[in-house]
C-alpha cells in the first residue's frame, strides 16, 4: 500500500497541477485541459490516474501556492517585479513573499529556456547578437551544445569568438547579471512565441487540426473550404497527411514506417484502403509478413469504422513524427523535387 503523502513538498509539479485539476469541477478542468498542449495533457492525466492517497492538507496546501503564484503574477503585470514582492509582503511577511517571487521567477525563465530551445537558430541568432557578449554567452551555456554550435554559426566571426572565450571562462554570476539574462530570455522568448504563433496560424493551423481528425471529417472540412477558396484548399492539403497519402511516400519510406507499426493496426488501416495503397505496402514487407497482415484481414470480422480511423491516425502519427526526424521523405507536398 502506497504512504499517504501528507505534504506538498513531496509533490513534482505536475504532480501539483494534477492536484489542482482533481480540486476543480469537471467542466472547469475540462476548459483548462483544452489550453494545454496535448502532451502536458497526457502526462498530468497519467499523474491524476496515479495520485490516490493525498491528504486533505496537501490539496489546500496545492491550492494555496496556486493562489499565491497567480496573485504574485498579477502585482508583476500591474507594477513590476518590487511593486510585488512589497505587496506580498504586506500580505505574507518578508520571508514567504522572496519565496513566492523566487518560484515566479524561476518557472518564467525555464519557461523562457524551454522555447528558446525549440526556436530557430538564426532567429535566436539575430535576437542575441544585439546583447553584450556575456550575456549571449550565459544564455548559450544554458541551451544544448547543437542548438549553441548552430547560433555561433550564424554570428560574424568576431562575435563567434568573443562569444566562445566567454563561455570558456563562465564562473560565479552577479546577481544583477541574473536579473539581466532573465529579462533577455523573456523577451527573446516572448517575441519567439509571437512568431511561432504567427507562423503556425491560417493554413497550417488547419492542417493541424485536420490531421487531428478522423478522415471522414477531414475530407468534409476539405470539401467545405474547397467550394469557398480552391487555393487555400490546395495550400492545407499540402501542409496535412491523410491516410491515402502513404502511396507518395518512397518505398524506402515505407519499409521504414512499417518497422514503427502495430501489425494489428496495419490490417485494421487497410480494412477499407482502396487496392494501391494494399499493394504499396505489401510490395514492402517479406512475403511471410505480408502473408499474416492478409490472413488477418481475411479472417477480420466486421468492425466499426472509428477503429479503423483510430488505427490510420495512429499510423499518420508515426509518419509524421518519421518526417520530422527527416528519416522518411514525403512527396508532393508543396516541397521542392529532390532530384538525386
Amino acid at each position: 500500500m502506497k504512504n499517504l503523502i501528507t505534504s506538498s513538498d513531496q509533490l513534482t509539479s505536475k504532480q501539483k497541477a494534477a492536484v489542482l485539476l482533481m480540486s476543480m469541477e469537471v467542466d472547469v478542468a475540462a476548459k483548462i485541459f483544452k489550453e494545454l498542449d496535448i502532451k502536458e495533457v497526457e502526462q498530468i492525466a497519467v499523474e491524476i490516474t496515479n495520485l490516490r492517497d493525498i491528504s486533505p492538507q496537501v490539496v489546500e496546501e496545492v491550492i494555496e501556492e496556486f493562489y499565491q503564484l497567480m496573485t504574485a503574477q498579477s502585482y508583476m503585470v500591474e507594477g513590476g517585479i518590487d511593486y510585488a514582492q512589497m505587496l506580498l509582503e504586506k500580505s505574507y511577511g518578508l520571508e514567504q513573499a522572496k519565496e513566492i517571487i523566487e518560484k515566479i521567477r524561476v518557472l518564467t525563465t525555464v519557461r523562457g529556456f524551454n522555447i528558446l530551445k525549440k526556436a530557430d537558430p538564426q532567429q535566436l541568432a539575430n535576437f542575441l547578437s544585439k546583447e553584450h557578449p556575456q550575456t549571449i554567452a550565459l544564455i548559450l551555456s544554458h541551451l544544448p551544445a547543437d542548438t549553441t554550435a548552430e547560433v555561433l554559426n550564424e554570428f560574424p566571426e568576431e562575435l563567434r569568438a568573443e562569444t566562445i572565450m566567454r563561455i570558456a571562462k563562465i564562473g560565479k554570476v552577479s546577481p544583477q547579471l541574473v536579473n539581466q539574462i532573465e529579462h533577455v530570455v523573456d523577451q527573446i522568448a516572448e517575441a519567439t512565441l509571437s512568431q511561432n504563433l504567427a507562423a503556425q496560424g491560417g493554413a497550417q493551423l488547419v492542417a493541424n487540426i485536420l490531421n487531428k481528425s478522423n478522415n471522414q471529417t477531414a475530407k468534409a472540412m476539405l470539401e467545405a473550404i474547397e467550394e469557398k477558396d480552391f487555393s487555400l484548399a490546395t495550400e492545407i492539403k499540402r501542409l496535412m497527411f491523410l491516410f491515402e497519402d502513404i502511396v507518395l511516400i518512397d518505398d524506402k519510406g515505407i519499409q521504414r514506417i512499417l518497422r514503427e507499426v502495430d501489425k494489428r493496426d496495419l490490417a485494421l488501416a487497410l480494412k477499407v484502403s482502396d487496392e494501391k495503397i494494399k499493394q504499396k505496402i505489401f510490395k514492402n514487407m517479406s512475403e511471410r509478413a505480408a502473408s499474416v497482415v492478409k490472413e488477418e484481414l481475411e479472417f477480420m470480422g466486421p468492425v466499426k469504422l472509428k477503429e479503423v480511423e483510430a488505427a490510420q491516425m495512429r499510423i499518420v502519427d508515426i509518419i509524421k513524427q518519421l518526417e520530422e526526424q527527416e528519416e522518411i521523405v514525403i512527396g508532393g507536398r508543396g516541397k521542392e523535387d529532390i532530384f538525386v
